[in-house]
């Protein structure tokens, strides 16, 4: 994973548990705006999230920003 999508991913996680409490959840999408703007970016997002680690399409914020964290 590049450190570009780790501080991102992290940055979204923290963003979305202060606003809506630790048990909030969310997809990869939720990591960039509508727009497709990187569509490297988010393949790799995708690719991280789906196929690396088999991820269901909703999961706890918290447990992705740990995920991220540990390596």
């Amino acid at each position: 994973m590049t450190a570009t999508l780790k501080e991102k991913i992290i940055q979204v996680c923290d963003e979305k548990i202060a606003k809506k409490g630790a048990d909030v959840g969310l997809s990869f999408y939720a990591f960039f705006a509508n727009k497709n703007d990187n569509p490297k970016l988010l393949m790799e997002a995708a690719r991280w999230w789906i196929e690396t680690h088999e991820f269901d399409h909703f999961e706890k914020a918290v447990k992705i920003k740990k995920v991220v964290q540990n390596g």
